[in-house]
């Protein structure tokens, strides 16, 4: 018998599918020890007696259904059993019809380009639950666009890319040509999210910059907040922070790169290390707390001067990049090439090939501990 209890593997699984409907087997991780993840998913597979601690009710089923695209691995899926659609219901009241409604009567495309989009929506809500982000649709109050009410929640909440639809029902195909998949508030900000899995992000600059506008309207009637600036971009790995960045110094038109459409564009990996780096970013007012550990006040910029940078040590310009801010570390390196000014930035260990790929011989490299910063920030 598997018994589905508050923070159990089995629980956060049945809540991670009922918001994504289909998660790719590699999002697994995120919800705990990858060993006993996948040994549970192996068991669900097959008809198990699974019993809710809250309800105490045994219901005998699969829970899980693992499929893929004839000859393409890149599609292997892990879905809902269709006879376990009414457990959902011990999650919320009514979470089974609002599934079924979702998921359009839990008929799902076998086309590869719709399975790889519900996986870029479902690893962006596995990294955000395991940043301890509240994901459950069913949990959020849903956005709207008739009155300025401050309804979204204090603690850093995700939204998915299709409420945004639902909350404007005068055009709901706003975000159809955009690659946005969320948007996590949090306190005093709020980041519109893209997941770009393991390739370069392909932009489509007019449509994100609608997809911005559009969310920075729900923004102002929901979290009274006046400006949507900030974009996380995860990613499988910093090499297609690279590639990103780099396809963007190509761009033709230059007014539509990302990171003019979001000043501030947050590279967050896909691992354990991405989590860590999510949680220092929905922290209340991270940034200044962060600056404030690591420089002295009379070091710092307070963004005065020619160039951007963060404080003056020694004679060097530093820029701090534990952000893992790309937009930011694009306008340090263009403004370097003008000012040839003696410059280091500061990273996490993980981070540093990134920069040396990217800086060359640019700027020095200093590395921090991720610990020694989590443990500044309380975290």
């Amino acid at each position: 018998m598997i018994t589905i209890s508050s923070g159990s593997h089995a629980l956060g699984l049945l809540q991670l599918l009922s918001a994504a409907g289909e998660i790719p087997p590699g999002a697994l991780s995120f919800l705990g020890s990858e060993r006993v993840v996948k040994a549970l998913v192996h068991k669900l597979e097959s008809v198990q007696d699974l019993r809710f601690d809250k309800s105490g009710l045994v219901y005998h089923t699969k829970l899980i259904h693992v499929t893929q695209v004839k000859g393409r691995q890149d599609t292997r899926t892990v879905r809902l059993y269709r006879k376990a659609i009414p457990l959902l219901d011990e999650l919320h009241s009514g979470l089974s019809a609002r599934y079924m409604e979702t998921f359009k009567r839990h008929n799902f495309s076998g086309d590869p380009f719709h399975i790889w989009r519900n996986h870029r929506v479902a690893e962006a809500l596995a990294a955000c639950m395991a940043a301890g982000v509240e994901v459950r649709p069913y949990v959020l109050p849903p956005l709207q666009k008739t009155l300025i009410n401050h309804i979204v929640p204090e603690v850093p909440s995700f939204y998915i890319a299709r409420d945004f639809k639902k909350a404007d029902a005068d055009h709901p195909n706003k975000t159809m040509y955009t690659r946005i998949v969320g948007a996590l508030f949090c306190p005093g900000d709020c980041y519109a999210v893209y997941n770009t899995r393991g390739a370069v992000m392909k932009w489509s600059g007019r449509g994100e910059l609608k997809s911005m506008r559009n969310l920075l309207e729900l923004a102002r009637m929901n979290a009274g907040l006046d400006e949507i600036s900030a974009a996380l971009l995860f990613g499988a790995s910093y090499d297609v922070a690279v590639k990103t960045v780099l396809e963007s110094d190509r761009s033709a038109r230059q007014d539509m790169r990302f990171d003019r459409i979001y000043t501030r564009v947050h590279f967050i990996p896909l691992d354990p290390n991405g989590i860590r780096l999510l949680k220092m970013l929905i922290l209340p007012d991270w940034n200044e707390r962060l600056l404030s550990v690591l420089f002295a006040p009379e070091e710092r910029s307070y963004n005065l001067g020619s160039m951007e940078y963060d404080a003056i040590v020694n004679g060097k310009k530093i820029l701090s990049h534990l952000d893992g801010d790309i937009a930011r570390l694009i306008r340090f390196r263009e403004a370097l090439r003008v000012y040839a000014e003696s410059a280091e930035v500061l990273c996490f260990p993980w981070q540093t090939g990134f920069l040396q790929a990217y800086l060359g011989d640019a700027a020095g490299i200093r590395e921090l501990e991720m610990r020694v910063v989590e443990t500044a920030l309380g975290l």
